[in-house]
């Protein structure tokens, strides 16, 4: 038998991660990098697949998988999704992110990724918003109170230094709470909202991350208003039909996932023709290394659908694990 030398991985739990204490900068610095990967065609993106062991469970896993040239990674996420789970003291969203040589095979690392999906959302909804809304926009109304919820407020408020924060979410504890922990680190006050109406209606940029058991239209077209950008990202959809009719442009991150699969905000337009390759503006990929333009006009209404990109995980991870090697984190465990 032939011998081989011993192979050797990092492993960084969530502990490392906390101690890396990441900057707003430095979370969005690297999801730009894999959004301008994405843009030269220096990456694959495979559409992420998904696992329902149990319908009963009211859950189900997400495979994300990757790949960035210029990083020299190719990664497999594998997240979790348990709307339920809350009841448990326990995160919805749980992940592993893995990392590999794309040239051997090989294993680099295996990260806790749950803070990774948390951060990686927030930085692509406020790089969307960074193109795609007015850059004076003040007024953020914001449906969803989850982990990634408070990354996509914190790095929104990051860009664009809100007057006005609105927040709502189904659980009236969890609103509040979620409410006070921005206004601690943003220092600024948070307006907590009972319902979906004075969340969103006249807000310049509208982000819906609701927590959904089943589609149910709870966004209404007609409260959105002329010239914001609505970022819809919900596994479950929670907008009308009609919200894409008043859209001047619409965008996403990546066309291959958002025109398949079960789940997704803008799923039933997609099936009913009025989302297609013809309809759609283009990815965001495109517009941040300047193939297609962003926002043209104050008066454009324009909404951004992101699914979530396995390349924004590999990136995010990358920079964390360079971070970790700097500063002695993480554990160096033998594969073989």
């Amino acid at each position: 038998m032939q011998a081989f030398d011993p192979v050797w991985f990092t492993f960084l739990n969530g502990s490392d991660i906390e101690q890396l204490e990441l900057d707003d900068t430095e979370v969005l610095d690297a999801v730009e990098q894999g959004l301008h990967a994405q843009g030269r065609g220096e990456t694959v993106i495979e559409p992420r697949v998904h696992l329902t062991p149990d319908p009963s469970f009211n859950g189900h896993f997400n495979v994300l998988r990757g790949y960035i040239a210029p990083l020299g990674l190719a990664g497999v996420k594998i997240v979790g999704d348990y709307v339920g789970n809350y009841k448990a003291g326990l995160p919805s969203e749980m992940a592993l992110l893995n990392l590999f040589d794309p040239r051997t095979g090989m294993p680099v690392a295996v990260v806790d990724a749950t803070a990774i999906t948390e951060m990686r959302t927030g930085a692509l909804t406020a790089l969307g918003a960074r193109h795609l809304a007015r850059p004076g926009s003040k007024v953020l109304g914001h449906i969803g109170a989850r982990a990634t919820s408070y990354w996509n407020v914190r790095l929104l408020d990051r860009i664009f230094d809100f007057d006005e924060i609105r927040v709502h979410s189904r659980r009236s504890e969890s609103r509040e709470a979620f409410a006070e922990r921005l206004e601690n680190d943003l220092g600024k006050p948070v307006t907590v909202t009972d319902d979906w109406k004075t969340c969103v209606e006249g807000a310049d940029i509208v982000v819906e991350a609701s927590r959904l058991e089943r589609p149910e239209p709870l966004l209404r077209t007609e409260w959105i208003a002329p010239g914001a950008l609505v970022v819809p990202y919900g596994t479950m959809s929670a907008v009308e039909l009609s919200l894409t009719d008043i859209m001047d442009k619409v965008v996403v991150d990546d066309w291959g996932q958002c025109r398949s699969g079960p789940f997704g905000a803008l799923r039933a337009h997609v099936e009913s023709g009025r989302l297609s390759e013809e309809t759609l503006h283009g990815e965001l990929c495109e517009i941040v290394v300047g193939d297609k333009p962003g926002r043209e006009r104050d008066d454009e209404t324009i909404l951004f659908w992101h699914r979530g990109l396995s390349l924004s995980d590999i990136a995010l991870g990358a920079a964390m694990l360079k971070k970790a090697e700097e500063r002695g984190l993480g554990q160096n465990l033998r594969f073989s």
